[in-house]
Formats: C-alpha cells, structure tokens, sequence
C-alpha cells in the first residue's frame, strides 16, 4: 500500500498544469454558454416590453463581468503553477464548482426582480467563489520548495481578498433589508478584481520551458 502511494506521489510529482488550464476554460466557456440560454427574449417587439426585462440585463451584466474578473485572475494566477500537484487540482475544483453556481442565481435574481432572498445568496455564492479563489492563491503561491512571492506581497494580497470577502458578507446581509443597496455593493466589490495585472515586484514566472522539462 504505502509502495503504491509512493508511486501516485511520483507519478503526480512534475505533472504539466496545461490540463488543468484546459479544462478550467472549458468549464468558464460552459458557464458563460448556461447563462446566455437563461436569457429571455420580451414578450412583444417594443421598447417598452424589452425595459421590463431590467432585472434580467442587469444580473446578467454583472454575473458576466464577474466571471470575467475570475477567469482573468484564474489565468493570471495559474501561470504561476510549475506543476499540477493534487492540492492544486481539488482546490481549482472547488473554485469551479463556486463558479457554476453563478447562472443558477443570476436567473433566480432576474426572475425574482431583485428580490432579498436571491439577491443574498446571489452575495454568498460570489463569496464562496472568493474563498474558494483565496485557497487556489494559496495552493500556487505558497510552495514550499519555490520561492514565489515575499511574505510581504503574500499579505498584500490576503489584505485585498479579506476586504473583497467583507463586502460580500456585508452585501448579504444588508440585501435582507435592502436589497437594491446590497445589489450595488456587489457591484462596487468588483472593481477591486479588474486589474489582476498589476505584477508585484518579487513574483516570479516559472522559467520557460520548466512545464516541458517537467514532462520528461
């Protein structure tokens, strides 16, 4: 048993993250796909008839731009994976599985009309795919055997995503009572995601071709 488990460590040891890359789109490509057959067309050929449909065009605006943000991020982030290790992988899965959940709410807020129940867990699921996202960062930038990112940088970026999980955790609950103000500070909160390439001074690539190497 322990021989067959050392074998699976050395099999996963130095294993190319490009599927991992793959598939992750594959999954944002589906996801985006969900949401666009969510859409409903207006029930008559008018303007009037197509502005009714506000709760619709909104939710779906901003459940678009989010899982932009992410994938953004998402591919940003895992350029910094020398390897598809088994920790990495679950924790990308989970981030996923946080992500598919976005067109199941961004049609129940629609239909809804932006009402408390679905805009607050319309904030917990977006909340969920942020810690889920906090796991990943920590799984890639946290090798122990490579140095990829300074203490200093690391807490810049715990800064950023506990303050983001604030403001998700605080648009939730202010969506039971308010929920057109809990709305837009979801909104507000996606502002702090838009520019992931801003590369802070001590990050460092994998060298090219490191991915290859690791193949042989």
């Amino acid at each position: 048993m322990l021989s067959e488990n050392k074998k699976m460590k050395t099999m996963m040891k130095g294993a190319s993250p490009e599927r991992v890359y793959a598939f992750s789109d594959g999954v944002f490509a589906i996801i985006i796909t969900i949401m666009v057959l969510e859409l409903k067309k207006p029930e008559s050929p008018t303007f009037h008839a197509l502005l009714q449909l506000w709760p619709t065009w909104i939710s779906y605006a901003t459940s678009y731009l989010f899982i932009a943000i992410v994938w953004v991020n998402h591919h940003y982030l895992l350029r910094y994976a020398a390897e598809a290790t088994p920790r990495l992988m679950w924790a990308n899965f989970g981030h996923l599985f946080s992500v598919s959940l976005i067109p199941f709410l961004t049609d129940w807020v629609a239909e809804s009309e932006l009402a408390p129940v679905p805009v607050a867990m319309y904030a917990f699921v977006l909340f969920l795919v942020n810690v889920t996202y906090l796991v990943l960062v920590w799984e890639t930038l946290c090798d122990r055997e490579r140095v990829v990112i300074s203490a200093k940088e690391m807490w810049l970026l715990n800064v950023r995503s506990f303050f983001t999980l604030s403001l998700f955790l605080g648009a939730m609950v202010l969506a039971f009572w308010f929920p057109l103000l809990g709305f837009a500070l979801v909104c507000c909160c996606l502002l702090l995601y838009l520019k992931p390439e801003a590369k802070m001074p001590g990050m460092k690539m994998p060298e090219p071709g490191m991915m290859k190497k690791t193949k042989m």
